[in-house]
């Protein structure tokens, strides 16, 4: 008996999510964990619950998710990536809807270089006239 699972890949600054759609009553795995033990902030939680409130389908699918690198919420940025590519696998008609809302765009910003001369990416040494 093969269950129908839906894939999407996510990804934010360092953070890569792998995430399955998975048909159930809502519930949200990430790493073995649960999303309320693994997310502290609130906002986090609200951040990879968006494409799903967006779609109407928070009780019709079950989030498992792996996903490594990164810090909090590069990592809750990528999971909400990885839901929305997901989701498209699993209608295709809720494309429209989540570009509108930009949740399947792949945010490029990422950790600038340190350059030499410098003490961080752009922090110069401190100035002294003497």
């Amino acid at each position: 008996m093969a269950t129908e699972r839906f894939y999407g890949t996510g990804r934010r600054k360092k953070s890569i999510a792998r995430v399955y759609l998975v048909p159930g009553t809502g519930k949200v795995t990430i790493n073995k964990r649960d999303i309320d033990d693994y997310f502290g902030l609130e906002t986090l939680k609200v951040i990879v619950r968006q494409p799903l409130a967006l779609t109407e389908t928070t009780d019709k699918f079950d989030v498992l998710v792996n996903v490594r690198g990164g810090g909090t919420t590069g990592q809750a940025g990528a999971i909400r990536h990885g839901i929305s590519r997901a989701l498209l696998q699993a209608d295709a008609e809720y494309r429209p809807a989540l570009k509108a809302a930009g949740y399947l765009t792949r945010d490029p910003r990422m950790k600038e270089r340190k350059k030499y001369g410098l003490k961080a990416a752009r922090r110069a040494p401190q100035f002294s006239k003497r």
